[in-house]
């Protein structure tokens, strides 16, 4: 799967990356480290995320249908014996 980004995305979050480092671990780091941690978890870990988003929109889509189903069946005319 290709993770694109646009520049401005990037740049957001290799700040992002570099807040956090230094809000939690007090550790200031270049903008190369934390592309080189960005692309760590865009390139390993985004797979991860991105199925789970698929997943819950697959049980959001099952819901939806077994909800549609119920109201198309309320349809139905009796059949007569």
């Amino acid at each position: 799967m290709k993770h694109n980004l646009t520049k401005e995305q990037r740049q957001m979050m290799i700040e992002e990356i570099e807040q956090f480092f230094l809000k939690e671990r007090d550790e200031e780091l270049s903008d190369f480290a934390a592309e080189s941690i960005l692309d760590f978890f865009k390139d390993s870990l985004a797979s991860h995320f991105y199925n789970n988003a698929v997943n819950d929109a697959i049980s959001v889509l099952q819901t939806q249908y077994s909800s549609i189903e119920e109201e198309v069946r309320t349809l139905e005319n009796p059949i007569r014996r």
